[in-house]
């Protein structure tokens, strides 16, 4: 996990919340979802077959966990996990909750609207909630 250095663009969209084995969580700042983002620390990555098996297989468990504890502190209509990666090509996971009652629902999160940045009281609630589960091992 040398060499690691988080995309420029992702650096400017997002809030940094913690590093798990594989991935650092970040917080998409965009208050209009509950939407986390997690980057494998490995230099130059843009598709999930350049991990190793083993590395891949933490990818899921850590997006499918997060997701999880997303949902159940949160609560929303449907979980959304996707790698797309057409505009950073970095490898990178949106771990996303989706609302029936959301500002795009049910079209793509994705260029949608204008982001909305977190005030500094939900972005630390947001950020709390997220580090307490990664904090507790149910990673």
């Amino acid at each position: 996990m040398k060499n690691f250095t988080l995309d420029e663009r992702l650096a400017a969209d997002t809030l940094p919340v913690a590093d798990l084995p594989l991935c650092r969580v970040l917080l998409m700042n965009d208050a209009r979802y509950p939407w986390a983002i997690l980057v494998p620390r490995h230099a130059s990555v843009s598709e999930v077959y350049e991990l190793s098996a083993v590395d891949q297989q933490q990818l899921w468990r850590e997006a499918t966990d997060l997701g999880e504890a997303m949902m159940t502190a949160l609560g929303g209509d449907k979980l959304n996990i996707a790698s797309l990666g057409n505009v950073v090509s970095q490898l990178h996971v949106h771990v996303v909750i989706r609302r029936r009652t959301d500002a795009t629902w049910p079209a793509p999160v994705w260029g949608n609207g204008t982001p909305k940045p977190y005030d500094l009281d939900e972005q630390a609630r947001i950020r709390d909630l997220l580090l307490a589960h990664i904090q507790s091992g149910n990673h």
